[in-house]
């Protein structure tokens, strides 16, 4: 099980450090957009809406491996007081609450994202792309912190710190 844990942790680790490098490309993306709009007069329509359907995936995939390193932001009144046995119970119930938030997720994402997928749904824009990918990208995120809360529940029972 601690094996399997760790994978999944490194999973996230992976694709939270590909992940990140999106907001690089957003940054472009804006940069390029205001550059032509003020610089040129020629205002792009798929610019924005392309750095919103990166933002997604960037804010999404991150979360995941967030779970691990306690990036997220919390109230740890208790949890930083707590040592031992009840700092363990305290990380179970956390990672508890995550995957049934994960698992809701799922439920209501994944049949949205197969949905857009089946009708080639678009953004009806201007630009008008397809928008399944980044609807896919909420049920794989789903996938992933559920596997994430699985992993940090075994490493508090294991009694290792994340």
């Amino acid at each position: 099980m601690l094996r399997a844990a760790e994978g999944v942790t490194a999973l996230n680790r992976r694709i939270f450090g590909l992940t990140k490098w999106l907001v690089y490309a957003i940054a472009g993306l804006m940069l390029f957009e205001v550059v032509s709009r003020y610089s040129f007069h020629n205002p792009t329509s798929w610019a924005p809406e392309l750095a919103t359907l990166l933002f997604g995936p960037f804010f999404l995939l991150g979360g995941p491996y967030l779970l691990h390193t306690g990036g997220h932001v919390a109230v740890d009144i208790l949890s930083s007081r707590a040592t031992g046995r009840f700092k363990s119970v305290l990380a179970i119930l956390g990672a508890l609450l995550a995957l049934l938030f994960g698992a809701m997720l799922l439920r209501y994402s994944a049949p949205l994202a197969y949905q857009a997928y089946e009708y080639g749904e678009t953004s009806y824009s201007a630009w008008n792309p397809v928008v399944w990918p980044a609807k896919s990208v909420l049920p794989l995120a789903a996938v992933l912190l559920i596997l994430q809360a699985l992993a940090e529940i075994v490493f508090a029972m294991r009694g290792r710190a994340a």
